[in-house]
């Protein structure tokens, strides 16, 4: 209690420990007890030990990965999953091409719960994202704590559906506590500082994923190379014809508004000017490099490519990224577009 006084649970749990230390508990102090202000304040606090106790039965079993990893490229380190239904924050790090479990973190989420769809919901947004930056304690308010790694929501798959919203963060809390209840926020997801501060030490902005679900699906990395395969084959088929130009197959890959940026009509095909802006010129030359997919299930299926396109015509590579759906059993593009 002397490190970290302004950690609430852990005083209420202390000060039951004493009383019952001294023989005068006979039971511990419910949500009936004292005025409505310190009822609600004490459902937080009990809400916050059960997720946290939760979490010491529920970890994934040893070697079990996110249902969303298909592909992971050697230059990405590590790979972020929150667990909304659990306020649980886990942190995998590639080693020798595989992904382990190395941290796991309490934490809380919006205020409404999850699933963002306009602005000024409360909810945190389901999806794959990805850390943009970094904003450290002196950039932001006492609220958001040490520091801040921002979010690319909304992404191209969440324009594409229309919804709206932004400043969406890991971050984390105010100096004068410990932890958050496990719905506090206005959407972002936020940890203890000194949890907050490992994060923002070792995960690098654009590249490490942030996969946020109601409810993680633990998988055995076998099961997933079969979709390995058939996803990687169907990248390949897209970059060679269009590495040829070849009209005729890319569009039976793209759906009909490929790249369009409205997200006012799902068909829209006015942003063609967008379209040429993003894409580059064909080229034969052109060779993908570390390459990631992440796929993502609910409404539809969806999956996100992560690839450097380089070429001796160009003096640096690029880094890209691709939005997939599937639309009547076929998988189409439709955007593809530098990070």
């Amino acid at each position: 209690m002397r490190d970290v006084p302004g950690f609430q649970l852990g005083q209420l749990v202390y000060g039951d420990l004493l009383v019952a230390q001294s023989g005068s508990l006979t039971n511990l102090a419910t949500i009936k007890d004292g005025p409505p202000a310190v009822r609600a304040q004490l459902q937080n606090l009990r809400t916050e030990a059960n997720r946290r106790l939760s979490a010491l039965r529920e970890m994934p079993s040893p070697g079990a990965v996110p249902e969303q990893v298909i592909e992971l490229a050697r230059n990405v380190q590590h790979v972020v999953v929150v667990d909304a239904s659990h306020s649980r924050v886990f942190v995998f790090e590639q080693q020798s091409g595989s992904l382990r479990l190395i941290r796991s973190f309490y934490a809380s989420i919006g205020q409404a719960g999850f699933g963002k769809q306009v602005e000024g919901d409360l909810r945190t947004p389901l999806g794959v994202y990805h850390i943009t930056s970094r904003l450290e304690d002196k950039q932001v308010d006492e609220l958001y704590g040490i520091g801040a790694l921002p979010l690319n929501y909304p992404n191209e798959y969440d324009r594409r559906l229309g919804r709206t919203g932004s400043g969406i963060w890991l971050h984390g809390v105010p100096r004068e506590t410990y932890s958050r209840s496990p719905f506090a926020t206005e959407g972002c997801v936020a940890l203890a500082n000194d949890d907050m501060a490992y994060l923002m030490s070792v995960l690098q902005t654009r590249r490490t994923p942030v996969v946020i679900a109601d409810e993680v699906n633990w998988v055995r990395p076998a099961e997933l190379a079969a979709e390995r395969r058939s996803f990687l084959a169907l990248c390949t088929q897209w970059q060679t014809a269009y590495a040829r130009g070849d009209k005729q197959v890319l569009q039976a890959l793209q759906t009909a508004d490929f790249n369009a940026r409205d997200s006012s009509s799902f068909h829209n095909v006015s942003s063609k000017v967008d379209a040429r802006r993003t894409i580059p010129e064909p080229d034969p030359q052109a060779q993908w490099r570390n390459v990631s997919v992440f796929r993502w299930s609910r409404q539809a299926e969806v999956a996100i490519v992560n690839y450097t396109a380089t070429s001796p015509r160009q003096s640096r590579s690029v880094d890209r990224r691709q939005y997939w759906v599937q639309e009547q059993r076929r998988w189409q593009l439709f955007f593809d577009g530098p990070v």
